[in-house]
């Protein structure tokens, strides 16, 4: 069997899967290797903030199943994507910045999923903490031909499809937090992360990259603010591959969409979601703090706040909202 450590962690991801014990003899001799190195690889899947415990005489056993994503099983659910353009990865640095590496080869539509990032990316530079198979992480490439002056909002309408995707898989009460965040029960469910290539009057190339929150590890130190994922909106069985598939579907269509009429088309449905909505709230912009009531979003897609009874519009991609 090949021997390779990227082939032998895919297989024992494969065999834990299920969630049930495999013995260490077991796995060592299908793969070849010893207990020690099936041990030692073991230690590496746990770097991947995957939770692997060990019981002598039974051997490893995965603290609860996970679905792999699975080409074939993503196909099932698709009906507006092209399968064709998707791409499953296994651990690789970020979907973004794979499609990126690839983008001369890529064409419109043409998407990828990871179980892991090593160096998921968030908004504003910051890091988007992405344990092996306990959330999505999607990324797709998409060319506007009106330049890019053409995709103002776009973060919005991509919102709005995610908001779609997960009303259609089961789950309610989704709203969104402007610019690019998903919110479930005051918490952050989901992040947008658009990256943009392309000059005034020319085709602009988009990467849109999205972390779903799943079924995360009950501690997970390194994200900074209140979060909830799939698992515990309503306690089923995240079904991962649907999930993906009704998102690419969403996003897909959306894309088409906002290429052919903007933001229009979606400003009522973010309005209806808005999660600040007449709400008092906070803008941070550089050293700067703004205060007032969030009246949700103009035709462009800025942010409107109340101050002392005067509107006012904001956008811009350093501007940081927080509730009061």
């Amino acid at each position: 069997m090949n021997k390779q450590p990227d082939h032998i962690k895919t297989y024992l991801l494969t065999e834990l899967a299920s969630g049930n014990f495999c013995s260490g003899e077991a796995l060592g001799e299908q793969l070849g290797i010893s207990r020690s190195a099936v041990s030692k690889h073991i230690k590496s899947l746990l770097e991947l903030g995957l939770d692997i415990f060990s019981v002598t005489g039974k051997g490893y056993k995965l603290a609860a199943p996970i679905q792999l994503l699975a080409h074939d099983l993503i196909g099932k659910y698709c009906l507006q994507f092209d399968l064709r353009q998707l791409e499953v990865l296994n651990v690789i640095d970020s979907t973004n910045q794979y499609i990126k590496d690839h983008k001369e080869r890529l064409t419109s539509g043409q998407a990828c999923v990871a179980e892991a990032q090593t160096a998921g990316r968030g908004r504003r530079g910051r890091k988007w903490v992405s344990p092996y198979g306990a959330s999505l992480y999607l990324s797709m490439y998409w060319q506007f031909a009106g330049g890019y002056q053409s995709i103002g909002g776009l973060s919005l309408a991509v919102g709005v499809a995610l908001s779609e995707a997960l009303h259609k898989a089961g789950y309610n009460d989704i709203q969104l937090k402007w610019p690019n965040d998903i919110y479930a029960q005051g918490k952050k469910l989901a992040g947008v992360l658009i990256e943009v290539e392309g000059q005034i009057g020319g085709t602009c190339d988009c990467i849109i990259g999205i972390g779903l929150n799943m079924s995360l590890p009950p501690k997970v130190e390194e994200i900074d603010q209140p979060w909830i994922d799939l698992a515990k909106l309503n306690g089923r069985p995240v079904e991962r591959n649907k999930i993906c598939a009704l998102l690419l579907d969403e996003i897909t269509t959306a894309l088409h969409l906002f290429g052919q009429q903007g933001l229009m088309p979606f400003l009522q449905r973010w309005r209806t979601l808005d999660v600040y909505r007449d709400q008092a709230i906070s803008l941070t912009i550089g050293s700067k703090s703004i205060s007032g009531i969030g009246r949700g979003i103009d035709q462009t897609g800025a942010l409107l706040l109340q101050v002392d009874n005067k509107l006012h519009a904001y956008s811009g991609g350093e501007i940081s909202v927080r509730q009061t």
